[in-house]
């Protein structure tokens, strides 16, 4: 039933699906709670924490994947690469954690960090604390790290957290879709909102005043052995692609453009995975994402594969992402 749900409002966000027009006073009353939301944030009736540490949030006004992840994973690289020692808090979405705030390291459960927590943190190898409350997350990693600059994984409208920067990420290829705001269309706020971020980049191409990045990754590595292989040796024969990530088509359109031909599994994001939702009778080879491949690794076998991803934002980004970070360190 909530897959099905979940069908049908893509169809209405992306392809004029008609039948959601009766949803369009509820996104007209949304609209209206989080402009009265965000004026109660700005004027300070309900309070902001500030904190002496540049924050840099990354999140986007669209629900699903973007690309926020492999981004923040090339700016805390970045920023490393240039002499900071940036720390990570996200929410944890997914995590089922008695208490909050996690710490996050290599060994974290997925399950009770979030899956996307734990990819995070195995390829950054920063400090990293998550939890529903974004400011108790900054707190612990000033207590147990010595970050000068943290990196806020989706908390764009997390009012609560003042930022210093603040990056919008964009589907390049879904962007807006019909520009509603929910529950009539994808958008958690209106476009409007970009007008007052420091920093658009687009995962795609690139329109006035956005800056591009590609997302990238055509190496897949073996869940139990840690075997490496190209994709195209995976475009020999039909194999099985599973997903639970926001966006599954960009996953499945990457890997038909590389010459794949495969049975899909679409799940829920941040989908529980269970061994059988990843065995096949046939024995083929089963590709999976990085995000998923965490929470199967204990009971995957050698048929099992992930595909990491990196990102790749354009020279111009990163020279202004310093350019505000400097300023900010000197204001």
């Amino acid at each position: 039933m909530k897959q099905a749900v979940g069908r049908w409002l893509e169809s209405v966000w992306y392809q004029n699906n008609s039948s959601g027009y009766g949803l369009i006073p509820l996104a007209w009353l949304y609209q209206i709670i989080v402009s009265i939301r965000r004026l109660l944030y700005r004027h300070g009736l309900i309070k902001v924490t500030p904190f002496s540490i540049p924050i840099i949030v990354i999140g986007n006004i669209s629900v699903g994947g973007t690309g926020k992840t492999p981004l923040l994973i090339w700016m805390a690289r970045f920023l490393q690469e240039r002499g900071y020692h940036p720390g990570i808090i996200s929410r944890g979405y997914g995590g089922q954690a008695q208490q909050w705030p996690q710490w996050v390291d290599s060994d974290s459960n997925p399950l009770e960090v979030g899956d996307e927590a734990l990819v995070i943190a195995r390829q950054t190898k920063c400090p990293m604390a998550v939890g529903p409350i974004r400011t108790d997350d900054v707190k612990m990693l000033q207590q147990q790290s010595q970050c000068n600059v943290i990196l806020a994984d989706d908390g764009l409208q997390h009012y609560a957290l003042n930022r210093d920067i603040e990056i919008a990420v964009i589907d390049g290829e879904r962007r807006f879709g019909n520009g509603r705001c929910l529950p009539a269309g994808p958008l958690r706020e209106p476009i409007s909102r970009l007008q007052q971020v420091d920093l658009t980049i687009v995962n795609g191409t690139a329109q006035a005043n956005e800056h591009a990045m590609q997302i990238v990754g055509n190496t897949a590595i073996n869940l139990k052995t840690g075997e490496q292989k190209s994709l195209l040796l995976f475009a020999q024969n039909s194999c099985h692609v599973v997903a639970g990530i926001g966006n599954p088509q960009r996953f499945f359109k990457h890997l038909s453009q590389q010459g794949l031909h495969f049975n899909s599994h679409i799940f829920p994001d941040h989908h529980v995975y269970q061994q059988d939702d990843i065995v096949f009778a046939d024995n083929t080879p089963v590709l999976m994402t990085e995000k998923d491949a965490v929470k199967c690794s204990q009971f995957a076998n050698k048929q099992h594969w992930y595909l990491p991803v990196q990102a790749q934002p354009d020279p111009a980004f990163a020279e202004q992402l310093l350019a505000l970070l400097k300023e900010k360190n000197n204001g």
